[in-house]
Formats: structure tokens, sequence, C-alpha cells
């Protein structure tokens, strides 16, 4: 029995947990723009593979909001899922959520959205099955 677009989605819904490091942050001892940018299109390309189970890779990340710092020592949430199902495209929400290690509470602080494009193996665009 075929699974609904819904079932697709919920199956390939991507979360993944991170910590903070002095590393990662930048000299407001926040995490660093760039790194965050890099997780988040970590997780989305994991989320499109999980979906649709083809090739892909990242054409473009459209209008990422920084809503709140993130300092070092804070605990993250990255979630990553499927919004939209093109013919050969797909369009991938990551939010990040902050929380303190010590305290109860969290809070988005970082959303974005990024499109796949399916490719076989001739990196041509190829069709994703809903």
């Amino acid at each position: 029995m075929m699974d609904s677009l819904e079932e697709k989605i919920e199956r390939s819904e991507t979360r993944v947990f991170k910590t903070v490091f002095p590393n990662n942050t930048n000299h407001y001892d926040t995490l660093f723009g760039g790194t965050a940018l890099s997780m988040m299109d970590e997780v989305a390309f994991i989320a499109a593979t999980r979906f649709s189970r083809l090739r892909c890779v990242t054409v473009s990340s459209d209008r990422i909001d920084f809503t709140h710092p993130i300092p070092a020592g804070s605990i993250i949430e990255l979630v990553g899922r499927v919004e939209h199902v093109g013919n050969t495209s797909m369009k991938v929400r990551v939010d990040i959520y902050v929380e303190q290690m010590y305290h109860e509470g969290r809070e988005k602080a970082v959303s974005g959205l990024f499109t796949f494009v399916a490719l076989d193996e001739q990196h041509q665009p190829t069709r994703i099955a809903r």
C-alpha cells in the first residue's frame, strides 16, 4: 500500500540535537551564522534524501531569519521538514530551537527554507515520486 504524501513527509522529518561549544561561536559568544547555515543545510539534505530516497543537491536557500541569538553552552535542536514537492525539486524548512542546558523551556532562534533537486545517475534532474 502506498503512503500518502503527508505520511512520507512525517516519516522523513529529521531532528538533530547539538551542543554549541565555544569553537563554533563568534566574537559575541553566540553561534556563528555560517556554522548555523551549514548545520541547517545538512539537516535539510537528510530530510530531502529520506523523503525522496534519491541523490539530492542544494540549489538555493531562501530567507534565513536569525531571530534569537544562540549562546555558547546552549543545546540546539534542528528540525527539517519537507514543505513542498515539485516534479524534480522539493523545499525543506529547517528551524533551530535553542534551550539553556540547566533551565526548562526553548524558543525558535533561526528558520530557513532550502530547495533541493533530485538527480539521476547522469546528474540530471529526475522525477520525485510522491
